[in-house]
């Protein structure tokens, strides 16, 4: 394990103060699927049967921040067996599959936590109202085209479905060390 000192270092040479602060207020990290979690390709095989790629760093840090009590919750538009089985081995609890309305189906889960307290990663325009929405709006290099002319507190330095979800446990992860230090 690095030494937290070391954590902290690397946060700030990589992180904005701004992004800190609300990265570190973060108890609910909410994410994608397609083009987030994955790499955005729909496999099937002879059958028909749907397969997805998963990228094992962003298991362990989902495991990380789940370790320090940062719920987690899959909202996708999609209906997957996959995403059900990948959500249950990592213990999330909240996933939400088919869902074209993501705004609306959040606030059906009944989350009681203030917004500055949500995180959010999407790629794509169905993602977009639940993106400013919440207190820390983060995309993936690969999003469409469309996003990227909005404004989102940040862009992941991976792709999705290519560690993009680990590169924002780690966002989160080091902001709360920074900010338990500074307190």
């Amino acid at each position: 394990m690095i030494d937290k000192s070391i954590y902290q270092k690397l946060a700030k040479e990589l992180y904005t103060d701004e992004l800190i602060a609300k990265a570190s207020r973060i108890e609910l990290l909410a994410f994608d699927v397609d083009g987030v979690l994955t790499d955005g390709g729909l496999y099937f095989d002879h059958d028909g049967r749907e397969s997805k790629r998963f990228h094992a760093q962003d298991g362990h840090g989902i495991k990380i921040l789940q370790s320090i009590n940062v719920e987690m919750m899959i909202i996708s538009g999609r209906n997957s067996k996959c995403v059900t089985q990948r959500g249950d081995e990592l213990g999330i609890k909240r996933i939400v599959q088919g869902t074209r309305d993501k705004l609306k189906s959040f606030h059906k889960q009944d989350i009681n936590l203030l917004k500055d307290k949500v995180c959010y990663v999407g790629d794509d325009t169905v993602d977009v109202e639940l993106l400013q929405y919440v207190g820390l709006s983060v995309i993936v290099p690969n999003s469409n085209i469309i996003l990227n002319q909005l404004n989102f507190d940040w862009v992941t330095p991976r792709k999705g479905g290519y560690g993009a979800i680990r590169d924002v446990c780690d966002l989160i992860y080091f902001s709360k060390i920074i900010n338990a230090k500074q307190k």
